[in-house]
C-alpha cells in the first residue's frame, strides 16, 4: 500500500482527503496539523510521499537529507507560491517539487473585488462612524467602477481572471506583464510597469515572488501612483516594502490599501492571536488605519479551490512516487 503524509492539513480538507483516498484504492492518507521542520520531519518517516502547505520556511538542509533517507522523492505543495522551498537542497537530494499553479484564480479575483469596492465606497469609514450611531454622509461620495482604470501588475492565471471581472464591470483594465497574451486582447491593454503605476486608479498584484520582485512596490514606486490611487495585494506579502506602504498611505500618497498578505505573516495569518500579542508590527500598524482592509491571506480560501489544491497535489505526489513526470514539478533557475 502506498502511504501519503498530508502536513498542516485543514479541517475543511478532511471530507476531500477522503473522497480521493475512496477513489483511489490502495492509497492510505494521514495528516497532521504540524508544518514541515527540522524537528517534525521525523513524521514522515514510513511514508512514500507528503504534501503541505505552510508559510514557514522549509531551510534547514536537514530536512531535505532526511526526506531523501526515508526515500521520499517529492514535496507536493497545496499551495501555488513554492519560495518556502529551498529548491538547490530539493535537487540535492534528488526530491522533486510541485505547486498547484491554479486551483482556482477566480478566488483570488472575487476577493480583490471585495477589497476594491468595501475601500472604493468608503464602507470602511461608514462602519466605523456607525459603531458610534454616526450616519453622516461627510466624504462618502464614492466614484464607480466604470469610469475607472484598473492596472494588474502580473496578468498570468489570476491576474487575468482579475482583469476579466473589472472589465465586466465596465472598466479600462491595463496590464503590466512580460507575456502577452492575444485570448486577453478584448479584456485588457499590455503598457509597462510605469503606466500602470502613473495611470491606474486601481493597482492589484499578482506576480511571484522571485528575486526581481522583491520589493518592486517601494517608496518611488508609491510617490509615482495618484493621490486617489487604492492599492491591492493579494499576490505574496515581500512583492510591497511594507514600511514604504505605511508612508504613502500615511501620508496620502495612495488613497487606500487592500491587503491580503503581507511580509513576516508566517505563523500569524490562520491563527488566533485574540489572547496574545502577534508579532508584526506592520500588521498592528495597517489595522489601525482607517484607509487600509486586511484579510488573513484567504484569497484562495473557497469551496473549489480547496477541493483542487488537495486533488491536484494528490495526485503530483502520486505520479512522481510512480516514477512519472508531473505537469506542475517547480525547475531549479538556470544560474547566469
Amino acid at each position: 500500500m502506498t502511504k501519503l503524509l498530508m502536513f498542516n492539513s485543514l479541517e475543511d480538507e478532511v471530507d476531500v482527503i477522503k473522497q480521493w483516498e475512496k477513489d483511489h484504492p490502495g492509497i492510505k492518507i494521514d495528516a497532521n496539523q504540524e508544518t514541515i521542520t527540522p524537528e517534525t520531519v521525523d513524521l514522515a518517516k514510513g511514508y512514500d510521499g507528503v504534501l503541505t502547505q505552510q508559510d514557514n520556511l522549509i531551510d534547514d538542509p536537514v530536512v531535505y537529507q532526511k526526506l531523501h533517507s526515508f526515500g521520499i522523492k517529492q514535496i507536493s505543495l497545496r499551495t501555488t507560491g513554492y519560495e518556502t522551498i529551498d529548491l538547490k537542497e530539493a535537487a540535492a537530494n534528488d526530491i522533486k517539487i510541485t505547486n498547484v499553479p491554479a486551483y482556482s484564480p477566480r478566488s483570488v479575483s472575487e476577493l480583490v473585488l471585495a477589497h476594491t469596492m468595501w475601500l472604493l465606497r468608503h464602507l470602511n469609514v461608514a462602519t466605523q462612524r456607525e459603531s458610534h450611531n454616526d450616519f453622516s454622509w461627510d466624504n462618502l461620495q464614492a466614484r464607480e467602477i466604470h469610469e475607472l482604470t484598473v492596472g494588474i501588475i502580473g496578468a498570468g492565471k489570476i491576474g487575468s481572471e482579475v482583469a476579466r471581472v473589472f472589465k465586466a464591470l465596465g472598466a479600462n483594465v491595463i496590464a503590466a506583464d512580460p507575456i502577452h497574451r492575444p485570448e486577453l486582447n478584448s479584456v485588457l491593454t499590455y503598457v509597462d510597469h510605469q503606466t500602470v503605476f502613473e495611470q491606474a486608479d486601481i493597482i492589484t498584484m499578482h506576480t511571484p515572488l522571485l528575486d526581481s520582485t522583491y520589493h518592486m512596490i517601494d517608496q518611488d514606486v508609491f510617490e509615482s501612483m495618484k493621490s486617489s490611487a487604492i492599492f491591492i495585494n493579494a499576490s505574496r506579502g515581500a512583492v510591497v516594502d511594507t514600511p514604504a506602504l505605511l508612508l504613502a498611505l500615511k501620508n496620502k500618497e495612495i488613497a487606500a490599501a487592500g491587503i491580503d498578505t503581507i511580509e513576516n505573516e508566517a505563523n500569524i495569518f490562520s491563527n488566533d492571536f485574540s489572547k496574545k500579542q502577534q508579532p508584526n508590527q506592520w500588521l498592528d500598524e495597517l489595522l489601525n488605519l482607517d484607509n487600509v482592509t486586511v484579510s488573513p491571506h484567504i484569497g484562495f480560501y473557497t469551496d473549489i479551490a480547496v477541493k483542487n489544491m488537495v486533488k491536484i497535489s494528490l495526485t503530483d505526489a502520486l505520479s512522481i512516487i510512480n516514477g512519472k513526470h508531473s505537469l506542475h514539478e517547480i525547475q531549479l533557475p538556470i544560474e547566469d
